[in-house]
């Protein structure tokens, strides 16, 4: 029974008082094996993702020659992440979550070898791109929750924090070493072999999950994969109702959802803004990219060692709510490479930052019980409604004016929004 007002136990409240974890941001992988073999063969297999990302946006663009078609590939793989997450989250929470992940990597393999082949044999199209992205988010509605409800499986609750982070930065690690390799690739090889390298990357992934070994009661599946799939409704809504009660958890979601919507699809149009306003090339457009991989993965790392000695960490995070906008409207407004490049920069560190203490934040104050359907609710709103409703609403706009006017009026709402909830409840829960 899901209760009338939003009270957490003192077990789910981030505890300020807390003893305070070394500085270092790697000790996380040191001290436990099994996020160990998870981190570093899915940050292996990322570099690849970042690779396809690169070369579907650019791809989408050669073969169109519009912004809108770019953001239209863009959110068709978010179409089944916003209607398919909440009932991906129940069945992550009846089931094994190392199992579902599993699954669910081996079927990106499949597609990302679809897309590989095709392509290498001139059969490629908008038509493909866009039933491939469809079959990705398919996909992405079940293995987000699991593999984001399964960090708390592998490192504790305590480790929670900084295993968020560490996440975020071999994220970003990929995003710096990916791009850069995949302008090479489309340079010496063709764009094709950016999704091939990408299939290939995927044994990494999957030799890690396969090696994963968790205590017993960690792999009790609760129902049948059929009373799981009959019930999904009823628990997504259940769910949805314990998240949107009043309290900090709503009011967070509420900030987390605007920042995704209005300012998470800027990466859409960074390929549009490289050849169109920056005059650029594939490895113009990469070293964009690359910019805001490191900008994460400085912001991840700081994250993961000096700032779990904080105990206040609600106003860093405003801080980057705020930066995180403001540096888009820096990027609008760019004439040169250098400056778009540091503005992407900044945007990479502030993003990243917020997103993994409002992560955290959120993971912390929820019910275990209730964790796979926040982990489906967050990544409906980052992947799904970024991209289905972000990606193709900034894609139209840019279509009626340009991209980075697109992107200067989108953040400059976000940066409206983010300051009409500066006095909310959860900057101090943090």
């Amino acid at each position: 029974m899901v209760a009338t007002g939003y009270t957490p136990s003192v077990s789910h409240a981030i505890d300020p008082a807390a003893s305070r974890p070394s500085s270092n941001p790697f000790r996380v992988l040191r001290e436990h094996r099994n996020f160990r073999l998870f981190w570093t063969g899915q940050t292996l297999s990322l570099i690849g993702t970042w690779m396809q990302t690169m070369a579907i946006g650019w791809l989408a663009l050669q073969l169109s020659n519009s912004a809108f078609v770019v953001g239209l590939v863009a959110s068709v793989s978010a179409i089944p992440v916003v209607f398919l997450s909440m009932h991906g989250g129940a069945l992550v929470d009846h089931g094994n979550r190392l199992r579902i992940v599993r699954i669910t990597q081996a079927v990106f393999l499949a597609q990302a070898t679809t897309l590989w082949l095709i392509t290498l044999t001139g059969h490629i199209s908008i038509p493909w791109l866009l039933g491939l992205a469809f079959v990705q988010g398919c996909c992405s509605a079940i293995e987000i929750p699991a593999r984001q409800s399964l960090f708390i499986r592998l490192v504790g609750r305590d480790d929670l924090q900084p295993a968020i982070a560490l996440n975020a930065s071999g994220f970003n690690l990929a995003k710096i070493i990916g791009p850069s390799i995949g302008g090479l690739v489309i340079n010496k090889l063709g764009i094709g072999w950016c999704f091939g390298l990408n299939a290939m990357s995927y044994s990494a992934v999957l030799w890690g999950l396969a090696r994963i070994r968790l205590p017993h009661e960690q792999h009790v599946v609760h129902s049948s994969l059929r009373e799981a799939l009959a019930q999904s409704t009823g628990h997504a809504v259940d769910g949805i109702r314990y998240l949107l009660q009043p309290g900090s958890v709503r009011e967070l979601l509420i900030l987390v959802t605007a920042s995704a919507i209005l300012g998470g699809p800027f990466l859409t149009l960074v390929p549009v803004v490289a050849r169109d306003q920056l005059h650029l090339g594939p490895g113009g457009y990469g070293s964009l990219l690359t910019a805001v991989g490191i900008g994460g993965l400085l912001g991840a790392l700081i994250i993961a060692g000096p700032l779990t000695r904080w105990s206040r960490k609600g106003r860093i995070m405003r801080v980057a709510a705020f930066t995180f906008p403001a540096a888009l409207i820096g990027l609008a407004a760019a004439q040169s490479l250098p400056v778009a490049w540091f503005w992407l920069f900044v945007t990479g560190i502030s993003a990243i930052i917020f997103t993994a203490l409002s992560n955290g934040a959120l993971q912390l104050l929820v019910e275990d019980r209730y964790r796979g359907r926040l982990m489906a609710f967050y990544g409906l709103v980052f992947i799904g409604l970024s991209q289905m409703v972000g990606s193709l609403a900034l894609g139209a706009l840019a279509r009626a004016m340009t991209a980075p006017l697109a992107i200067g009026v989108a953040s400059s709402i976000l940066l409206l929004v983010t300051g009409a909830m500066r006095g909310a409840e959860f900057w101090r829960r943090v």
